[in-house]
């Protein structure tokens, strides 16, 4: 399995914009259908100079799901945030491949 993260980071003076955003572009990448689930996380870091840092990890089906996305939507999802925030939010993005899982199962 692959997980596509990506690591957003911006002054918390747009956090308030940008959250209610991400959450309906988390669903339109979902709507794609070449992933299985998404992670919507908020990065805890100690004094961040008045920035906020959050993380969305999607679950890709397979590696050939994650090229798709890349070249037949992510520019056009991409592009969207850009037109709406420039350069307010500096976004970094991570391919990771799972190799195993563990959970505890609680009685």
């Amino acid at each position: 399995m692959i997980i596509y993260n990506v690591t957003c980071n911006m002054h918390a003076s747009i956090e308030a914009e940008w959250v209610p955003w991400i959450r309906e572009h988390i669903a339109k990448v979902l709507g794609t259908g070449l992933f299985m689930d998404a992670r919507f996380t908020r990065v805890l870091v100690e004094d961040q100079d008045g920035h906020s840092t959050f993380s969305i990890q999607y679950k890709a089906h397979s590696k050939e799901a994650l090229i798709d996305y890349y070249e037949n939507h992510a520019p056009e999802l991409r592009k969207e945030g850009v037109e709406k925030f420039g350069d307010q939010v500096l976004s970094f993005r991570t391919e990771l491949e799972l190799i195993d899982e563990y959970n505890v199962r609680r009685k």
